[in-house]
Parts: structure tokens; C-alpha cells; sequence
């Protein structure tokens, strides 16, 4: 690095969505490269949020003299104080109709209907939009398992049109501009409170209206005491007839068996990730094998010995290897 430090004479180093970076884990890859790089150079560091450690790293990063740029007029109304919250907390087994439920109700309220569905990890997100594709809905998808090319083509259509859902993951969270999106939906414990509230920043924008529902089931609820300053009222639960129930059971048996797999390891995942769902193993493996069956299937998939090693399941009760 020293030998080629001639190169990096004028070196402008921009660092976007700190505070995501740093809640990935990035914190000491950042300053591994600000301690290799030459101490004159122009540093932009841009933030949705600024918690402490994201001011922490300002001082590592920055001159003392370094110059905080609020983009936000004073006196403006934060996003998610103005979009009609609402939560909805149901046994998991009811959220694929209810999901249905939520969303029929909603394209026959508005024909110009715009919807972002947000769920917990790429591959969840990939049967959610198998299921409500085979449930005949306008529905298209976004995750990281999409090549880059797919992704900006799909964004684009939704944020040209109306009367289409986007079913998502975490990529559409942030840094992206949808006008006139209707509804957001979350099904699924959020990562953390921010991370609800850059979703829910999707609709309302430039002061229009906006709603967002969140989908949880009764042992993520707990979720709501962590957001108790936003204003997060109850949802009148949607009714679920019996038709709509066999429609949506019907709709989960042509979903590929290779997709409903690839979800059940990856809601396995997200979740064992959760300090709270995850810290009881016993409990978490009796949750996944309830998400499972919500799938339509009789027995849970087998997951690579590898995996569960890496997750710490091993000899876990109710876990099938291979």
C-alpha cells in the first residue's frame, strides 16, 4: 500500500449509508482502510440516521473541523410520524391469508394501488412472490439473489407504474425514491426499529399519504415495545373465509419445492440471528418447523451438516441433515 500511495494523491473517499455499514459489522474494515489511506483527502460520509457510532467513526474519519450538513429542514415532519401505522399480530399459519386478505382489500379501496410487501430474507421473499403470482396478483420481486441488471429493470416498472406490488427484501429499504407507493407491508420481525422505520419511509413521501401494516406473529411482538414511541396502533384483523383459506393452500402447493426449501433454511437464518427468538435454539427449531407446515409441507426440509454447524443446531431436536 505505501509503495503505491502516489496514486491516491487527491483521494476522495465516500462512505453512503454509514449507519447501515456499521450495523452490518463493518466498523473495524472501516478503519483498517482510513488507517491505510493518506491523511489528506476529502471524506464524505452520508447518513440516514446519526446514532453515537456513527459519530464515533466521524471523528476517526473526519478532520476536527469537519463540516455536518442536516439535509432536513427544521421544523419538518419525519416520514413515519405522518403515515398511518398500523400492526396486525397473528398465529404464523394465518399469514399467507392474511397477507391475501390485506392485499385484496386494499387494490378494491384504491385502483391506483402501490404496494411494497418487505419479508425477512431474500429467499422468503422469493416464495411470497411465487404465492401471490400463483394467487393472480400484479406482483413482481426484488432481493439480492437477482442479478443487478434484473433489479434496476424491476424497480424502474414499479416506479413508473401503478396497480402493482413489489415484494421485496431489505433492498428496497433504503436509497430508493418509489412516488405515490399507497401501502407498505412487513411481514415478519424487522431487524430493528430503524430498520422498520426505512421501510415504512417508502410511502408518504413528499407529504403525501401513506399507510403501513406490520405483520407479526405472538412471539414477535415483543418488536412493538422497542417502537412504543411511534404511533403503532391495531389493525381490525382481516376476515378469512374458508375459500380464501383452500385458495391459499391451494396457491402454496404449486410453489416449487427447491423455492420452499431455500425459505425455510433462510427464515431458519434470519431468525436464529435474533438475540431474543434466537437464544432458546429448542424453541427457534419448533418455530421454523411451524413456518414449515404454514408452507404446505408435512415434514421440514433437510438442511446441509455444514449449515447447521454454522448456525449452531447441531443435534438440535426436530432438525433434519444431510
Amino acid at each position: 500500500m505505501t509503495s503505491n500511495m502516489h496514486h491516491l494523491i487527491g483521494l476522495r473517499i465516500i462512505y453512503d449509508e454509514a449507519d447501515h455499514l456499521l450495523d452490518m459489522g463493518f466498523r473495524k474494515d472501516i478503519e483498517k482502510i482510513f488507517a491505510a489511506i493518506p491523511k489528506q483527502r476529502q471524506t464524505l460520509m452520508f447518513s440516514a440516521t446519526i446514532p453515537d457510532e456513527v459519530r464515533q467513526v466521524c471523528h476517526i474519519a473526519m478532520k476536527r473541523d469537519f463540516e455536518y450538513i442536516n439535509t432536513v429542514q427544521e421544523g419538518s415532519e419525519d416520514t413515519h410520524s405522518h403515515v398511518r401505522q398500523m400492526h396486525l399480530v397473528a398465529l404464523l399459519d394465518k399469514h399467507f391469508p392474511l397477507l391475501y386478505a390485506i392485499l385484496k382489500e386494499h387494490i378494491a379501496d384504491d385502483v391506483d394501488y402501490k404496494v411494497l410487501v418487505f419479508c425477512t430474507t431474500a429467499m422468503v421473499t422469493r416464495l411470497v412472490a411465487d404465492l401471490l403470482g400463483e394467487l393472480n396478483l400484479n406482483v413482481r420481486e426484488i432481493h439480492s439473489r437477482k442479478p443487478q441488471s434484473y433489479r434496476t429493470r424491476v424497480s424502474d416498472e414499479f416506479r413508473k407504474s401503478k396497480g402493482l406490488i413489489l415484494v421485496t427484501s431489505d433492498v428496497s429499504a433504503r436509497g430508493v425514491d418509489y412516488p405515490d407507493v399507497t401501502l407498505v407491508v412487513q411481514v415478519g420481525l424487522p431487524a430493528d426499529r430503524e430498520q422498520y422505520i426505512h421501510r415504512l419511509g417508502r410511502t408518504g413521501r413528499r407529504g403525501k399519504e401513506g399507510q403501513g401494516i406490520l405483520l407479526l406473529a405472538p412471539w414477535e411482538e415483543f418488536f412493538l415495545a422497542t417502537a412504543k414511541y411511534l404511533p403503532i396502533g391495531k389493525a381490525p384483523v382481516p376476515s378469512v373465509d374458508p375459500d380464501t383459506k383452500k385458495k391459499v393452500e391451494r396457491a402454496l402447493s404449486n410453489v416449487e419445492m427447491k423455492n420452499k426449501e431455500a425459505a425455510y433454511q433462510a427464515w431458519l437464518g434470519y431468525y436464529n440471528s435474533n438475540k431474543k427468538v434466537g437464544k432458546d435454539k429448542y424453541r427457534l427449531v419448533e418455530l421454523a418447523n411451524e413456518f414449515s407446515r404454514c408452507m404446505g409441507l408435512d415434514s421440514p426440509p433437510a438442511i446441509p451438516k455444514l449449515v447447521l454447524g454454522k448456525m449452531g443446531l447441531k443435534n438440535i431436536p426436530g432438525l433434519c441433515s444431510k
